[in-house]
């Protein structure tokens, strides 16, 4: 079992930059939050991560929530607004007799079908959002 504390993880800008995460303890549903401080706690971009156990399957699941705050004037008031959100959900199921290194392939396998390059259709439609022909 891993101790809570920062995440830190790079960004894909032209200079990638750091965004560290600290831990804002767990919701209602012992989901384990962390978040990106910002000056508008509304926007602070939020990392989830939990552990589900059932019926013999375990349930890692990550969300990642990245909101966009814009100023907003209304009769002279400024004030900040999320506009829009980026959203990524990641559920993994693993069965309880899988061996460690079967989930560490299944993880290693998605986070390297994610990479800029060498997997261009996969990069282009997440990111490009242009679809597979």
């Amino acid at each position: 079992m891993s101790a809570r504390g920062n995440l830190v993880i790079k960004d894909r800008a032209a200079t990638p930059a750091d965004h560290t995460y600290t831990p804002d303890g767990d919701d209602a549903n012992g989901v384990h939050v962390f978040s990106e401080k910002t000056g508008v706690p509304a926007g602070n971009p939020r990392y989830t991560i939990s552990l589900k156990y059932s019926k013999g399957k375990y349930r890692p699941t990550i969300k990642l929530v990245v909101p966009v705050v814009q100023t907003q004037t209304i009769n002279g008031v400024a004030s900040p607004v999320v506009v829009r959100q980026a959203i990524a959900d990641l559920e993994f199921t693993f069965d309880s007799l899988s061996t460690d290194q079967e989930r560490k392939d299944c993880v290693g396998l998605l986070v390297n079908s994610l990479a800029a390059t060498g997997q261009a259709q996969i990069n282009d439609l997440v990111t490009g959002l242009s679809d597979i022909y």
